[in-house]
C-alpha cells in the first residue's frame, strides 16, 4: 500500500531517507549501490506528537550516487531526548517523524535568534523524495522503498 504525503516544504524534494533502527550496523556502504558513504551535516525538519515541528542538525550517513541519507534512530532519539529535557521533559518518549530537511543558511540563521514561524520555515524545507526501510536478509544489506 502506497501512502500519499501532503508536501510540507516550498524547496523541491530531495534525498531518499531512511532511518536505521539496527544499532550494529552503521553503514559504511550504500545499500543500494555499494559505493563508499559520505558523512554529511543535515538540518533534518521533524514533526514531533504533543509539541509540533523543529529543525535539529545532524550528521548522518550519505550517498551522494543514490542521494540516500542514513540517519541512525539511537543518535537521532538520544539528541531529542537532551533537546526535550532542557525545554520540555514531558515530551520525551513521543512519536515522531522526519519531514525534510532546512536550507542550511536558514537553520543556522535560526540559532542565531531570527525566530521564524511554520509558514515562515516552510520556505526553506526540503521534502525527501522518498522513505526507504533498510532491511537484511541472506544477501546482504538492502533497502525497500516505501513512498515517494
Amino acid at each position: 500500500m502506497t501512502r500519499t504525503i501532503k508536501r510540507i516544504g516550498k524547496l523541491s524534494s530531495r534525498y531518499a531517507f531512511a532511518l536505521n533502527p539496527f544499532r550494529d550496523a552503521r553503514f559504511s556502504h550504500c545499500p543500494k549501490c555499494k559505493g563508499v558513504m559520505n558523512m554529511r551535516k543535515f538540518a533534518l525538519f521533524i514533526h514531533v506528537d504533543g509539541w509540533g515541528s523543529l529543525s535539529l542538525g545532524k550528521t548522518s550517513r550519505y550517498c551522494p550516487r543514490c542521494e540516500l541519507m542514513i540517519v541512525h534512530q539511537d543518535d537521532l532519539e538520544e539528541q531529542l531526548c537532551i533537546f526535550f529535557d532542557q525545554y520540555s521533559p514531558e515530551m520525551v518518549g513521543n512519536d515522531y517523524f522526519v519531514l525534510g530537511t532546512v536550507c542550511l543558511k536558514a537553520w543556522k540563521e535560526g540559532l542565531h535568534g531570527t525566530k521564524l514561524n511554520l509558514e515562515q520555515i516552510a520556505e526553506h524545507v526540503s521534502d525527501f523524495k522518498k522513505y526507504v526501510e533498510l532491511k537484511v536478509d541472506r544477501g546482504g544489506w538492502h533497502y525497500e522503498k516505501l513512498s515517494g
